[in-house]
């Protein structure tokens, strides 16, 4: 999918999402990078990573969207372990090396994904922006969502990424001097290198299907 500066229709028509992305855009300004349309399914707008405090404000003050859904965020890199899925006893597949941000695009490696929801009106946006390669920080939504702390501080402690403003950033699974990222899509799982998710080398077939394996065989 392409992403322009202007807003980005799949056909057929989808009046009140295309309207509901130029109120936003009205709001915004030049802090909305773009935006894309999937007609009956959903609005997804990107925002500059200076904009994702203000366009919190927006949805919730503006637009109505009072219901948080979730907050998280997402590693574009491809995996250098290539995927879990993969048979160890076969060469290693070439794969794209190429980070594709998906819908609305962006420029960076990692991106802020958020779900925000609006009760009245029976609709939903999904919101992206990036983070910053050098800094790997964003601000809080906290003070406009209470209910972003938790995927806040889920975000910064698997992706270690920061929320400034954050009242309260700290583990919540891992040991205080745990050393990285555990979603990161460079951080090693050593597990999967030792035996391969889902277990490729010894899958357990189905009950009865072994028994009619073997009176198959001659």
């Amino acid at each position: 999918m392409s992403s322009t500066d202007d807003v980005t229709v799949a056909n057929p028509r989808d009046e009140h999402r295309e309207e509901l992305a130029e109120r936003f855009r009205a709001e915004l300004g030049d802090g909305l990078e773009a935006t894309f349309i999937r007609p009956g399914d959903d609005l997804w707008l990107r925002v500059r990573t200076d904009a994702w405090r203000t366009l919190a404000e927006t949805a919730r003050h503006q637009m109505g969207f009072e219901y948080f859904c979730y907050l998280s965020a997402m590693d574009w890199m491809p995996s250098p372990y290539g995927r879990g899925e993969d048979d160890p006893t076969e060469p290693p597949q070439e794969r794209p090396t190429a980070i594709v941000q998906g819908y609305t695009g962006g420029d960076t490696r990692f991106q802020l994904l958020a779900r925000l929801y609006d009760v009245r009106n029976h609709v939903g946006v999904t919101l992206k922006a990036d983070v910053p390669d050098a800094t790997m920080a964003m601000d809080t939504w906290v003070p406009v969502y209470a209910g972003a702390s938790w995927h806040e501080r889920e975000t910064w402690e698997m992706f270690g990424i920061t929320f400034v403003g954050h009242p309260d950033l700290r583990h919540m699974y891992l040991p205080g001097d745990f050393e990285g990222f555990p979603l990161r899509k460079d951080f090693p799982l050593l597990a999967r290198m030792v035996k391969p998710w889902p277990g490729i080398v010894d899958v357990e077939p189905m009950p009865g299907v072994a028994e009619a394996e073997e009176e198959e065989a001659p």
